[in-house]
């Protein structure tokens, strides 16, 4: 189907500093700008949930000495752990929705800037329970990932925005690790001054509470959600239809490969967070190291998202040019099980120097695994993109949650044999991706459906014909067309359609 380009489409094509599709969403991924309305958003974006990521796991590297303070126990930890990573799995669905009915920018802000007073509170935590109350509402802030990817998902195109994704991603990501630095030098700075230890952590949360709130001002008065303008103005103009709520979440529960990258995201990226959470109190206890040792050391798992999961989405878009959809499908299997083999290798080692090298080549499969999801999330619904997203997202924190549940809450195993035991559910759980097929690409083993369906059919099948009489489709015509190119070497091949009236099959 050809897309005709009127005079406004023109207009946009001037207005914008990078190079941009039939939708107005870049074709280019220019790192070191901050031209509006793409790189700006890219920026503040990874900003904010870099934020909200340091808030969220910023107790971690404290925790020798606030488990002395509280008098916690191993189960007290291990709860808080879990609270801090649990409250997120249905926030990050409500998110996804809140994306696809107001927009990445005000759904973002607003849940960065609700949940930093729950960051400024744990200073003042006294107890088991009020510690894991803090974490539990600090941990809600970990859903403006969803936000993240979905904004990126919207000012994108198919060609770059596996790496638009993974980079904006994996830099925020590196929140996790970069807490496990800077909370220990706040920690000793504060103590350095004149403050006790039991004083001093309490007085360091009030950073990243405030690195939190600003990151939100920023999103809000700064970002813009769509190409052309915020969903508000498009709302009332008219450029964009608003969408009905029941519509949005029926496309995107229905979806099965939404379901089963919501499970195998559970163990990239859920696996992720409860590295986060037990990594720096291993190395202390198994190893004896100091406690800024031990900090450095779990830093290095989290700063590897410096390349390791933007490298994933870089990969699967590289791939993508040649073998499509289906190559991205391959290189997150492989990735993700190498990840889990590799997990199963730290679990078993018992020497400081190798322990630490294997957990570092497993931080990079691991999040690259992150990054190569979100190379295929962006095409599984256009319409319910935000559920989708958020759906997966939230499949990441019920993976933390189960894993930390099951393996490393109370004393039923050791930190090692738990680490040991999850990177054998990353293995088996990695077989699923094997059943994901597009009807118009493919899948691992299958090809396209010989029914020739084409990216149209399937975009188009979201609306009724009630909806695309009245227009509403139009911004699912030009995505099918602009992501032709996840037919790979078969792009001059495969039918396009001449007619409007596509078939209904997904």
């Amino acid at each position: 189907m050809e897309i005709s380009y009127d005079a406004k489409d023109s207009y946009y094509q001037k207005k914008f500093s990078l190079p941009v599709d039939s939708e107005h969403k870049a074709t280019e991924f220019r790192l070191l700008s901050v031209a509006a309305p793409h790189m700006r958003a890219f920026h503040l974006s990874w900003i904010s949930f870099f934020a909200c990521f340091v808030s969220t796991f910023a107790a971690p590297p404290l925790l020798p000495i606030i488990r002395d303070d509280l008098n916690l126990t191993a189960t007290d930890i291990g709860n808080a752990g879990i609270a801090s990573v649990s409250g997120a799995v249905f926030a990050r669905v409500v998110m996804g929705t809140a994306c696809d009915l107001f927009g990445p920018r005000l759904a973002s802000a607003t849940l960065t800037l609700v949940t930093a007073p729950a960051v400024y509170c744990t200073s003042i935590s006294n107890s088991a329970a009020s510690f894991l109350l803090v974490r539990f509402f600090t941990g809600f802030s970990l859903a403006t990932f969803v936000s993240t990817q979905f904004w990126m998902s919207s000012l994108f195109s198919a060609k770059v925005v596996g790496t638009a994704n993974g980079v904006a991603g994996g830099w925020g990501n590196l929140g996790g690790g970069a807490t496990q630095l800077i909370m220990p030098i706040v920690f000793d700075i504060i103590k350095h001054i004149g403050a006790g230890k039991f004083t001093a952590w309490r007085i360091a949360f009030f950073i990243p509470g405030l690195f939190q709130s600003l990151s939100a001002y920023g999103i809000f008065f700064l970002g813009q959600d769509l190409p052309d303008g915020n969903y508000s103005q498009l709302h009332r103009s008219g450029d964009k239809h608003k969408d009905e709520f029941t519509q949005v979440f029926y496309h995107g529960i229905k979806n099965y490969r939404g379901w089963i990258l919501a499970l195998t995201y559970g163990y990239c990226f859920g696996v992720e967070l409860t590295i986060d959470n037990i990594i720096a109190q291993y190395f202390y206890d198994r190893f004896n190291v100091k406690l800024h040792t031990a900090g450095i050391i779990a830093a290095s798992f989290g700063l590897a998202n410096l390349f390791s999961r933007p490298g994933g989405g870089i990969l699967s878009d590289i791939i993508a040019k040649k073998f499509g959809m289906r190559g991205r499908l391959w290189a997150l299997w492989i990735v993700q099980t190498l990840g889990g083999v590799f997990c199963i290798l730290l679990g078993k080692v018992g020497s400081l120097s190798v322990s630490v090298a294997i957990m570092i080549i497993f931080s990079v499969f691991v999040q690259a695994a992150c990054g190569l999801t979100f190379g295929v999330v962006p095409f599984i619904s256009r319409r319910s993109l935000g559920i989708i997203s958020g759906m997966t997202g939230g499949g990441g924190n019920v993976g933390a949650v189960l894993t930390q549940v099951i393996f490393f809450r109370g004393s039923r195993y050791s930190t090692e044999t738990g680490i040991t035991l999850m990177g054998v559910m990353i293995v088996f759980c990695s077989i699923l991706i094997m059943l994901i097929h597009f009807p118009q690409w493919g899948g691992m083993f299958c090809g396209p459906s010989a029914k020739g369906t084409t990216e149209e059919d399937y975009y188009m099948s979201e609306w009724t014909s009630a909806e695309q009489e009245k227009g509403f489709h139009r911004g699912s015509i030009k995505f099918s067309e602009n992501s032709r190119n996840e037919r790979g070497q078969r792009i001059e091949s495969v039918p396009t359609p001449t007619h409007g009236t596509p078939n209904t099959y997904i």
